[in-house]
């Protein structure tokens, strides 16, 4: 069993990463020009879909939210207890 499953695993993260990599657009490709990285992850098993996937892109960092200021709830209220 394991013998099939190593090569789907590499099948796997071979095709995710040459999707990844062709919806990459050209400016966000770290590195080398994207062909190369394209031809790198189809042509060396594991070492390059892991390659483009660590390196090979600029990853953006979600923006932080910011804390509501304000009432937690209507204990927290002042308006709220104003009127009770």
């Amino acid at each position: 069993m394991l013998r099939f499953v190593v090569p789907l695993l590499s099948l796997a993260l071979t095709i995710y990463a040459l999707v990844d990599c062709i919806q990459t657009p050209d400016d966000q490709v770290k590195h080398i020009p994207k062909i190369f990285w394209i031809v790198l992850v189809i042509l060396i098993p594991w070492i390059g879909p892991i390659a483009w996937l660590i390196t090979g892109r600029e990853r953006s960092v979600p923006p932080r939210r910011r804390p509501v200021s304000g009432p937690k709830g209507p204990e927290d209220d002042p308006d709220f207890l104003r009127g009770l």
